[in-house]
């Protein structure tokens, strides 16, 4: 995978960064959040890109293995991107 600095500008340039209001956040996300501005958690980069890299390996690893990954998307945004690259790998998915 790439270097974490270029992933993490990537991140940021996509505004993964921004999380839920403050006021709607869940508690178990604390470790993850690196500050709050103006209402909004902003989420952890840093510990983002150390958990993407982890999760593709060990998706890469069930893939190997031959096992289906099933890809969902509840997000409009989310929707044709997932439809796409479940396609392009031929696995099952939901949007």
């Amino acid at each position: 995978m790439e270097n974490n600095t270029s992933l993490q500008q990537q991140l940021l340039e996509a505004g993964v960064h921004f999380g839920h209001l403050k006021k709607k956040w869940n508690p178990k996300m604390l470790p993850y959040i690196f500050a709050e501005k103006k209402g909004i958690h902003i989420i952890d980069l840093n510990k983002t890109v150390d958990y993407l890299q982890e999760s593709a390996a060990a998706i890469k690893q069930i893939a190997k293995s031959g096992k289906k990954i099933m890809f969902v998307a509840t997000k409009k945004q989310a929707k044709e991107i997932v439809t796409e690259c479940a396609k392009r790998v031929n696995m099952p998915y939901a949007t």
